[in-house]
């Protein structure tokens, strides 16, 4: 799998990094629903270090459930037990230079081990949670999220959704591009110090979709308070990743 998708680079915005890569992961049923906020809004949640990313002079803000699997330290095997689980996140974009990437208000993990890792070796704001995932024979994906840790607000998520349209790739300089094709992740360290993690996959395969999203208290558990209105949907079946380990941000 490594080599094949260290083959296929040519869409990425800068070169692979030199370094070896540390993790696979496989990313399914993804929906990213996302939503425009005043970039005003989110300023004061980023780091002072970290620039907000905006397209149009329009900031978003995007609450992205999935389940993966495939999770394996380069040159181990896969763990029992730890190699699957289920996830939603919260992000919004932000960029260090000429980086563009995603910034995470929190990450929800149905597997406790991986939470505290991850927490440890990434410096992300996982929590724990119960997350269930249900997919009927018409493709439509029931997907129920309450975080159980104590070390973020209460916060769920219930939504049934589903691809509407046949799959297709982003056009480059679009508003689906640009929300989507993202490379790495930024985050802050205990020392203050910004890290960029940085990723590769292949181009996204999108789908339009549809969702009904009955609960959906994960953007106010970050403190931030503002009417969203409707969301704009994408579906992804499947993807698979490398990652790489943390390094700093400037680096």
């Amino acid at each position: 799998m490594a080599n094949r998708l260290l083959s296929n680079n040519q869409h990425r915005p800068w070169p692979l990094p030199s370094r070896p890569w540390s993790m696979t992961q496989t990313w399914n049923e993804l929906l990213f629903a996302h939503w425009p906020v005043p970039p005003e809004l989110l300023k004061p949640f980023l780091p002072d270090k970290l620039e907000l990313d905006t397209y149009n002079n329009q900031a978003w803000i995007g609450v992205v459930p999935f389940t993966m699997d495939n999770i394996r330290l380069r040159g181990l095997p896969r763990i029992p037990y730890t190699s699957a689980f289920h996830e939603l996140n919260v992000r919004t974009y932000v960029k260090v230079g000429n980086k563009a990437g995603v910034y995470f208000f929190s990450l929800d993990a149905a597997h406790r081990l991986a939470v505290e890792v991850a927490r440890l070796i990434f410096h992300l704001p996982y929590q724990y949670a119960h997350i269930e995932l249900i997919e009927s024979k018409d493709q439509n994906i029931h997907y129920y999220n309450s975080r159980q840790d104590r070390r973020a607000n209460p916060a769920k998520f219930l939504a049934d959704y589903h691809p509407i349209s046949t799959p297709y790739y982003a056009e480059k300089g679009s508003l689906v591009h640009w929300l989507t094709e993202r490379y790495c992740l930024y985050t802050m360290n205990r020392s203050g110090i910004v890290k960029r993690g940085d990723i590769h996959h292949e181009q996204w395969l999108l789908q339009d979709a549809a969702a009904q999203i009955s609960t959906n208290t994960m953007i106010t558990a970050t403190g931030i308070h503002q009417h969203m209105g409707e969301p704009l949907l994408h579906y992804a079946k499947r993807i698979e990743v490398l990652i790489w380990r943390l390094v700093d941000a400037d680096g």
